[in-house]
């Protein structure tokens, strides 16, 4: 029995039907409609951290000063350098996937090689990079004190410079006793998580006439408020129950919870694309080695991964313009 083939009159043209519609392998058509997929899940997750800023922006934490670590260079106020530096890691292994991608093109398996090599390389590095932003955010640097109603409260000098729990924290002779199952667990009892008392911070503060409290909230310079020393002290022994150190799910040292909980799920969502990526381009890289597509005669399944990490860099693009920049 024959099967019935039915003429639309498209064939020939762009979409004439066949296995190859829009010119495009199989292969390639999944890679689009994932990308496509994707693309709409980051920009569900952007329009979220879009609202929830609106929502806090009087007290929003400025990146500059959330993100103002480099390595090795301990104590050094250094705004948004990092993260620069690992944009410009991830943007130049895109160009490099570029130029793998035109070497297998032109059948160049020795270039293929080489530019792969280097697309792996800044993968890894900038996987390593946001690891290290993740320590540092989570570690904190500063510290300051929860309120009861769930504000932050933090410490600055005369001149508006931050100043570090650990600088002028007073030592109360007190024991300390470790939270066990027969007296509260630590994550549901405690304000929060740190090697420091609200008592010994109150004791500090109140020993350092140089130290001012500076709320979450902006004044109409844009600036965060300083209070004066009499505000500081009232607000502090009125309304500070805890201390918080670095960053959690539940608290953190830099404003609203909201700004870690995207932190860490939006960065640690492209991460993991990036981390996934770097371990597909390895694969793709030894089969390169082994001569895998020079005997198919083609490189294509190099182009396919190629559409899939410049589809990461440019969401890499959108998290670093709206989360560090805007």
């Amino acid at each position: 029995m024959e099967a019935t083939v039915i003429r639309t009159g498209t064939e020939g043209k762009t979409w004439g039907g066949g296995n190859e519609p829009l010119k495009a392998s199989y292969g390639k058509m999944m890679m689009w409609f994932f990308i496509v997929s994707d693309a709409l899940t980051f920009s569900g997750f952007l329009a979220a951290y879009g609202f929830s800023r609106f929502k806090f922006i009087d007290s929003w934490p400025i990146a500059d000063e959330v993100f103002n670590h480099f390595p090795f260079l301990h104590g050094v106020d250094a705004p948004m350098y990092y993260v620069a530096f690992m944009t410009f890691i991830l943007i130049f292994s895109s160009v490099t996937m570029v130029l793998a991608v035109d070497a297998g093109h032109h059948m160049k398996k020795g270039k293929v090689t080489l530019y792969m090599f280097l697309t792996i390389i800044g993968g890894a590095i900038f996987v390593g990079s946001q690891a290290w932003e993740w320590k540092n955010f989570i570690q904190g640097e500063y510290g300051a004190v929860t309120t009861m109603g769930g504000n932050v409260l933090q410490f600055v000098d005369a001149e508006g410079e931050r100043v570090a729990i650990e600088d002028f924290v007073a030592e109360l002779p007190v024991t300390r006793v470790a939270n066990q199952r027969n007296n509260g667990i630590w994550f549901s009892e405690n304000e929060t998580v740190s090697e420091y008392t609200i008592e010994e911070v109150k004791a500090g503060f109140a020993a350092n006439e140089d130290i001012l409290i500076r709320t979450k909230m902006f004044d109409e310079n844009g600036q965060k408020t300083i209070l004066s020393r009499e505000e500081s002290l009232s607000k502090l022994n009125a309304e500070a129950i805890g201390v918080v150190q670095g960053a959690n799910l539940t608290h953190n040292e830099y404003g609203p919870p909201l700004f870690a909980d995207f932190f860490f799920f939006i960065t640690g969502f492209h991460g993991f694309h990036v981390l996934s990526g770097v371990i597909i381009n390895i694969i793709i890289f030894f089969n390169v080695i082994l001569g895998t597509y020079e005997r198919r005669g083609s490189y294509e399944m190099v182009e396919k991964v190629g559409l899939y990490w410049h589809f990461v860099d440019l969401v890499w693009v959108f998290v670093f313009t709206f989360f560090y920049l805007v």
